[in-house]
């Protein structure tokens, strides 16, 4: 047993003996893996951050939105074909729907007291609310008798809610609307940071918004509509859905064969997951970047090392005549030098994760400390010193110890 801890005792003495040495070693490990952890923790944070808001508009929600037309055999603008026939249609005859919420979008000018602005507002069915995963904080969601009446209410996103209210209830507040009056009669939880999010959403019938606003109509004189949301009952069934969607609109839009689709389909999973891929891309790169202070770390163990060797040529030259084996000598830089990166590693973790804790505490982006992480940090680091301590170690073995003794 005793065999075997002396490389560990004898690599263990050398470290402490050169204090100064040591310290300059590990701290180029330490910068390095903090680096790593740090940037990382911020990728992870930050696709753990957009996926947890994705995932909060349901795994089974299908949304359809208009898409380029092609005129010629070239791509053109965004059409307009989408419309609420389309909606119904969905509605009526695919399976596995729970819910069909078609929307139109217009920017209204708003007045609220002194205020005035322009904002855009959303047309929509009561069934939009439980489509997209919605919840009320206060008040109420439109009802299906207001929709049919075309009733003149709206419900505010929370971000909206604070800019036109900021001193006062909003339920129950009247406003001006591009050319009608309006009352308020709900206001949204907040849903957090998220492309088109509804806290900076104003909801209002869809049927009042075709009174407020002329809805453009197709050439066939269907109500063209800016995307229709769907539910789909099973998320097992998303993609059959997705297929037969596809199918039904080709059909009402009267494409050929040969054309591509005038509108997108897209799945909250398949988002999820094209910006899980994007993400982790980034994340990857994050510590592409951060590993190349991990290596610069690695030279100068290398560098280290070897003046180590250097200076304790006239040691090895002793050891070797007392009856010391190469392998004992090499075996004594090179756990030397994987201890000094194992020990840097290990501060680097925690130094990697106090950064990432503090910034996550000040609010400046979440960041999140995987385990796999820090495994992949602390063993790169001990990658890095026995790679870079290996010729160092190589050196010190070959050395002959006629020539070490006659060292100065």
């Amino acid at each position: 047993m005793r065999k075997w801890l002396d490389p560990l005792t004898t690599a263990w003495t050398g470290v402490i003996t050169h204090k100064l040495r040591s310290f300059l070693t590990i701290l180029g490990i330490v910068i390095g893996v903090g680096a790593v952890i740090t940037l990382m923790s911020v990728g992870r944070g930050a696709e753990a951050q957009i996926l947890s808001n994705i995932q909060n508009l349901g795994s089974n929600l299908v949304t359809v939105r208009p898409g380029a037309f092609t005129f010629g055999g070239i791509r053109g603008g965004i059409s307009q074909t989408l419309t609420i026939e389309d909606s119904e249609a969905i509605s009526q005859r695919i399976d596995n729907i729970a819910a069909v919420a078609p929307s139109y979008n217009s920017n209204l000018q708003l007045v609220v007291g002194g205020k005035n602005t322009n904002s855009q507002v959303t047309g929509t069915t009561p069934e939009y609310m439980n489509v997209n995963n919605l919840k009320i904080a206060s008040g109420s969601f439109f009802t299906a008798d207001e929709y049919q009446r075309g009733a003149k209410v709206a419900v505010l996103g929370s971000n909206v809610a604070e800019t036109l209210f900021p001193s006062s209830e909003p339920v129950g507040q009247q406003m001006r609307m591009g050319t009608i009056i309006v009352r308020v009669i709900g206001v949204l939880q907040s849903k957090g940071a998220m492309f088109g999010s509804p806290d900076d959403a104003i909801y209002i019938p869809l049927t009042a918004m075709q009174q407020t606003v002329a809805q453009p109509r197709t050439a066939q004189g269907g109500r063209i509509v800016s995307s229709i949301a769907i539910t789909v009952s099973d998320a097992d069934k998303n993609q059959s859905v997705i297929d037969e969607i596809t199918s039904l609109l080709r059909t009402r839009h009267h494409l050929s064969p040969a054309a591509d689709n005038d509108f997108n389909i897209m799945s909250t999973e398949e988002i999820a997951s094209t910006l899980s891929e994007a993400i982790g891309t980034m994340t990857l790169l994050l510590g592409a970047i951060a590993a190349i202070s991990l290596l610069v770390g690695g030279i100068g163990v290398m560098n280290i090392m070897l003046v180590s060797v250097l200076e304790r040529t006239r040691e090895i030259g002793i050891r070797k005549a007392l009856g010391a084996r190469e392998r004992d000598i090499w075996g004594q830089f090179l756990i030397e030098a994987a201890f000094l990166t194992f020990a840097g590693g290990i501060i680097g973790v925690i130094a990697g994760w106090g950064i990432s804790y503090i910034i996550n505490r000040l609010g400046v982006m979440n960041t999140l400390v995987a385990p796999d992480i820090v495994v992949l940090a602390v063993s790169v680091s001990v990658g890095i010193g026995l790679f870079f301590g290996f010729y160092p170690a190589w050196n010190a073995s070959r050395l002959n110890p006629i020539d070490a003794l006659r060292s100065e």
